[in-house]
């Protein structure tokens, strides 16, 4: 393989290196040059490091994972891979998807022989691999392949503007549409030695062993390929309709399965999980319009939505189930929709006239085919632009596994989680019998390879940390159990002032003297010191219907009029729960404008349990803290409470799918006021679409001036924790995956250096980061009792772990619905020098101070806020200017990149505060 990144660009076009290098492990100083500058030499990266040793605290409990022990004995093989090019008879290159496949199959079908009789596996696009070599390293194959999804005169479209459906035009188009030559070359690129796997095995990483088992998976998914399923990433979809669970809108949810190979301690394994994806609901388009715009017949229906809904997804058209794109719709309804039909005359010279005709009157007076309903609508055109193609709707079905991937409305969302849960028994059984039906022991590349898959899910070893000890009001300690704690009967343990405070309604219905009433009474056994609100401010009727902005401002100048003074807090009623268009500019207004706390509620079910889960955020809004763990105030949290320790949490929050035009915004959230670690402050701020590495931690914009995210927080953790600089800082990262883990420790951590070398050169803290990912596919059973999901506090560091990187598992939160997800835990950089039982507390201990509620939760506090950081101020770029056009955003138009906007500041007395809760 040729060495990837900036050291492998010499490889390519034969330039040596000079033979006067200094070797990177010289003592820096050890040769001059006289007269030059000497040359820079490249800093060696950061990797992830080794594991140092596992844990031991904890009760042990034997648990049961989604891992499927793999042998391999061909370990002496080595797969080939092979680059191929795909081109039309012309030499234009196939861009088209799904076609390389079918053109492949037909390779191996049609030149078996030339092949050597050899299996593949393709990857769909411009790699093939092969177990031992192909007889020349160069290979030139024609195959021609029946092109159906394009064939367009065979029985069910409406001819184009220059078809007719007469025999002899028939048998003039078949040629150009039915049959397609494809040209394949197929030539030798790398080799891969199987020997990889075992290397990676007992811990020796290379290159060559992420190939290797990207063979493995590309196998995988070939397999899958085969036998008709969507392929999305790992994940397989049967079309099996006992695998679909309607959530609304014309959307489906398509259970599958995720399946993947893994190397861990214990060997090389399958993980496979039960996966889901959203699919356009199969059948008659008709249906699926009234479904998406939920309307009761298509009369209702508005066609501009459905044209944009409809454009690219494919259908099936009766009576001849040829298969086309949809490329828009009619001008006209069918029964007024004309096109040229050519004739020819029934004198004896047979000349060809045109007739105009309309699409209804060509199927039902020329076709014979009876139309119910499709007269009054739009006709489907699947042609080109200047070649429309028109097919009435009740003829046309959409083609079954068609992903959908636009966002998902808070309904659908809920209706998918509701539909998709599943026990920890009912999974494995599903497991097990997706492993069985995949029947991985007959799939000929595997064979080859000697690989052989276990049907048991792996036995590991799991133990139960004990629950941190809690400190609440009036001195009192206790320890949660299962997970969970109440505040019944309880105060804070440093309650806040609920003072000039107002209410806002903006016309929601509600007792709001009543809700004002008990949420004082609560606030006051909680141990809040709370005054009347100075005013009860309505909603004047006139501005109900106005722009959202409108309707806030309005407000605003009402409360200025009566109130004497600025507010501290605002409480605000506002009409919806989820997606309220007043809430972004409410917030934007109270934090950006006038830096006011304010609570947004919505006034739906409320009794004392919903105000004390309010109350919870008000308090840590206002300065206050709900609870404390027990070690933060002795202090004696180890290693954290000896030296000052700064705890960071980094997340990036995108745009929803579809929308690639709306700025990313990276969070970044710090603990202040050492030695505690429940109290934190966020700094927001925005970056360019979709891109997940965070470029404003370090912003040097002159000589002594930086305006990046890092040195906002150190300067506030040094004001807040007695003019102390931290020594050791803690970087929690959310939202990376494997691949991005090189940019954190070398892009990120530099940004986060140099911030604090530019505040201060001679001041060198201690760095550990550790990334938290929810999304993988691991998960643990209790063997013991597999109907239970896994005890709160359940860490695994053993067995499915990485063979050599420093990894563990964490479910801290008691699972209570479907089948608890443990969140994977990398430790990536450790100069603390911290122990496998010190960290794997201190992150258990970090899911005890989420000040939101009384539970723990299933990833370290500090990310959580990020995470909610991110999405409330998000909600300002929403609101900024709806008006706007979406290029403005920021992203790439034909002029070059457009600025991203910048976030709105936040007022100084609330930026330090945990406005974000």
């Amino acid at each position: 393989m040729e060495p990837s990144g900036p050291e492998g660009n010499g490889a390519h076009n034969g330039v040596q290196p000079p033979s006067s290098d200094v070797p990177s492990n010289d003592v820096p100083g050890q040769v001059e040059e006289v007269n030059a500058p000497a040359p820079l030499k490249k800093k060696a990266a950061r990797v992830p490091i080794a594991r140092r040793g596992l844990g031991s605290k904890g009760q042990k409990i034997a648990l049961l994972t989604n891992h499927f022990k793999v042998n391999v004995t061909n370990v002496d093989g080595q797969f080939f891979h092979y680059s191929v090019a795909v081109s039309y008879e012309d030499g234009r290159p196939v861009d088209a998807k799904g076609v390389g496949r079918r053109v492949m199959d037909r390779v191996q079908e049609t030149y078996s022989s030339e092949l050597s009789g050899k299996d593949f596996a393709y990857d769909g696009e411009k790699s093939l691999f092969t177990i031992g070599p192909l007889p020349c390293n160069k290979l030139e194959f024609t195959v021609v392949l029946e092109d159906v999804s394009s064939s367009r005169n065979n029985g069910n479209a409406s001819p184009d503007a220059h078809g007719s459906p007469n025999h002899s035009d028939r048998k003039r188009m078949r040629r150009p549409y039915q049959s397609k030559t494809f040209k394949v070359e197929i030539s030798f690129a790398a080799k891969i030695p199987m020997q990889a796997i075992a290397n990676a095995l007992r811990g020796q990483e290379s290159e060559n062993f992420q190939e290797a088992v990207r063979v493995l998976d590309i196998i995988l998914r070939q397999h899958a390929a085969k036998q008709g399923c969507l392929l999305v990433r790992q994940s397989f979809f049967h079309g099996d309709p006992r695998n679909f669970a309607d959530v609304g809108g014309g959307v489906l949810g398509c259970r599958g399965f995720h399946s993947s190979f893994r190397t861990t301690q214990g060997g090389l394994s399958l993980n496979i999980d039960v996966s889901t994806t959203m699919i356009i609901q199969p059948g008659p388009v008709v249906d699926f319009l009234i479904a998406n715009q939920n309307v009761k017949d298509p009369y209702s229906l508005d066609w501009a939505k459905a044209k944009r809904t409809l454009k690219n997804l494919r259908i099936k058209a009766s009576p001849s189930n040829a298969e086309y794109k949809i490329t828009g719709l009619s001008e006209s309804p069918c029964k007024d929709q004309l096109f040229s039909l050519k004739q020819r005359s029934g004198n004896a010279d047979g000349e060809v006239h045109a007739v105009e005709v309309t699409v209804y009157d060509y199927f039902v007076n020329h076709r014979k085919i009876d139309l119910r309903y499709s007269g009054d609508f739009p006709c489907i055109n699947v042609g080109k632009p200047m070649r429309p193609t028109y097919i009435p709707l009740e003829l046309c079905s959409l083609v079954s596994l068609q992903r959908y991937t636009k966002s998902l409305t808070n309904f659908q969302r809920a209706s998918l989680v509701e539909k998709s849960r599943q026990k920890p028994q009912e999974r494995m059984r599903v497991l097990s019998d997706a492993l069985k039906r995949s029947n991985y022991d007959s799939e000929p590349m595997l064979l080859s390879c000697g690989i052989t898959i276990s049907n048991s899910f792996t036995q590991v070893e799991g133990r139960i940390l004990p629950a941190p000890k809690l400190k609440v009001g009036n001195g009192e300690d206790f320890f949660p159990r299962n997970g969970r704690w109440s505040f019944q009967n309880k105060k804070f343990v440093e309650p806040a002032k609920i003072q000039k405070w107002a209410v806002v309604n903006f016309s929601a219905r509600c007792d709001v003297r009543g809700l004002i009433r008990d949420l004082t009474r609560l606030a006051e056994m909680k141990g809040l010191l709370t005054e009347q609100p100075f005013d009860v401010f309505e909603e004047s009727p006139q501005f109900r219907r106005a722009p959202p902005a409108v309707r806030v401002d309005k407000m605003f100048e009402e409360i200025q009029a009566k109130l004497p003074g600025a507010p501290l807090f605002l409480l605000c009623l506002i009409p919806e729960r989820k997606n309220c268009e007043i809430y972004g500019p409410w917030k934007k207004k109270n934090l950006s404008d006038y830096g006011i706390i304010t609570q947004c509620l919505c006034p739906m079910r409320i009794n004392d349990q919903y105000l004390t889960n309010l109350l919870l955020k008000i308090n840590a809004k206002l300065g206050g803290l709900n609870s404390l763990l027990t070690v933060e105030q002795s202090p004696n949290i180890p290693v954290v409470s000896k030296v000052p320790t700064m705890i960071l949490g980094m997340d990036v929050s995108h745009g929803s799918p579809g929308h690639s035009d709306i700025p990313s915004i990276a969070a970044v959230v710090s603990s202040r006021q050492w030695p505690l670690i429940s109290r934190y402050r966020a700094t927001v701020r925005t970056q360019s679409p979709k891109v997940e590495m965070i470029d404003s931690l370090f912003k040097k914009v002159s000589d002594d001036e930086d305006e990046g995210i890092i040195r906002e927080l150190l300067l506030d953790f040094y004001v807040s924790s007695g003019k102390r600089k931290p020594d050791q800082i803690i970087i929690f990262r959310d939202g990376v995956s494997e691949s991005q883990f090189m940019q954190v420790l070398n892009v990120e951590l530099d940004q986060i250096i140099e911030a604090c070398k530019f505040l201060d050169e001679k001041w060198c803290p201690k760095f550990v980061v550790i990334v938290a990912q929810k999304n993988h596919h691991t998960k643990f059973f209790q063997s013991g009792s597999p109907e239970n999901n896994v005890p709160p506090g359940t860490v695994i560091d053993n067995k499915v772990c990485h063979p050599r990187n420093n990894d563990f598992y964490l479910c801290a939160h008691a699972g209570m619905i479907g089948t608890t997800r443990p969140t994977h835990y990398h430790v990536l950089y450790d100069e603390v020098g911290y122990s496998a039982d010190d960290l794997q507390e201190l992150v258990h201990a970090l899911s005890y101070v989420y000040q939101r509620s009384t539970t723990a939760i299933s990833v370290v506090a500090p990310i959580c806020y990020a995470h909610l950081a991110a999405t409330q101020l998000g909600h300002f770029i929403k609101c900024e200017d709806a008006s706007e056009t979406s290029s403005s955003h920021g992203g790439l138009t034909s002029a070059g990149a457009v600025p991203v906007p910048q976030m709105p500041k936040l007022q100084d007395n609330v930026s330090s505060s945990m406005f974000f809760v």
